[in-house]
């Protein structure tokens, strides 16, 4: 078993929290040390109670999929002896009411780009291969119900 911290502090600091007129900017910090800026969504809580520059829960979402995928087909593609110099992925979340009518993260559609280089490169069909052999190992994915979709521009030089 092994057991993941991520810390998520917020303080009033002297805010008139009871009119619900407060600043939703907290710190995330993560058990190797770093700090990172949260906040709601301003799709959710309007400006200035939300910070649009702050990473919000449904970004971590859709960024803790993204980046377990890539994490995985990185080291798949090794395996195959497949160099990969560089992996880039712009995930798209949809917030939007589930089955049960509540407000949801309803479908994460992954679109990597990945760029090999070598003697050897992946065919379409290795590459698709990899993408799905990642996406059927990542925790991440195994954890939620929310449909994923990995959409794939095939890029091989």
């Amino acid at each position: 078993m092994a057991e993941y911290v991520a810390e998520v502090i917020w303080t009033r600091n002297g805010q008139d929290f009871l009119s619900n007129r407060y600043s939703r900017k907290h710190i995330l910090r993560f058990d190797g040390g770093i700090e990172i800026p949260g906040s709601s969504s301003p799709h959710v809580v309007p400006i200035p109670m939300s910070d649009a520059a702050a990473i919000d829960p449904e970004e971590a979402f859709v960024s803790s999929l993204s980046s377990c995928h890539m994490l995985w087909f990185l080291s798949i593609a090794a395996k195959r002896k497949f160099c990969v110099d560089r992996y880039a992925d712009k995930a798209i979340g949809v917030m939007e009411k589930n089955s049960e009518g509540k407000l949801a993260m309803t479908l994460v559609t992954l679109k990597p780009e990945v760029i090999f280089s070598g003697e050897v490169t992946p065919s379409r069909e290795q590459i698709e291969k990899m993408h799905h052999d990642a996406h059927q190992e990542c925790f991440i994915a195994n954890s939620v119900k929310t449909e994923l979709r990995c959409e794939p521009v095939h890029v091989a030089i």
